[in-house]
């Protein structure tokens, strides 16, 4: 089984980026929703909620529009800046990894056979 990579961006602003958010943002495009971006992670949409505001405000444009419920209910889609902010995290993930691909092999044959031994 290959390692997995889990990349995390922390901004001197207190942002932290990672894969996590960047599933979050996914989602939301997908689902057209909040909490059903949320439901679909098994996270609670107050705290999908607060990590939708956290992103908006640490960018300089939102990431998340969102229009409360209604006749036809609400629903949230990414902004401009939302897609290119996704976007460019996962190019960031894609590179990291095949640019890593020597060392992840490498480090993965220096493991052990047997799981957990000390």
């Amino acid at each position: 089984m290959a390692p997995k990579l889990r990349l995390r961006l922390t901004f001197d602003n207190g942002l932290i980026l990672g894969p996590g958010k960047a599933d979050l943002l996914q989602g939301i495009a997908e689902e057209g929703s909040i909490s059903a971006a949320g439901r679909r992670m098994k996270m609670s949409y107050k705290r999908a909620w607060m990590l939708v505001e956290d992103m908006n405000a640490a960018f300089v444009s939102p990431l998340v529009e969102s229009s409360r419920g209604g006749q036809k209910g609400g629903g949230a889609s990414l902004t401009d800046a939302g897609e290119a902010v996704l976007a460019e995290f996962r190019s960031l993930e894609a590179m990291v990894l095949e640019r890593g691909a020597p060392q992840i092999a490498t480090l993965s044959a220096m493991l052990s056979d047997i799981p957990a031994q000390k």
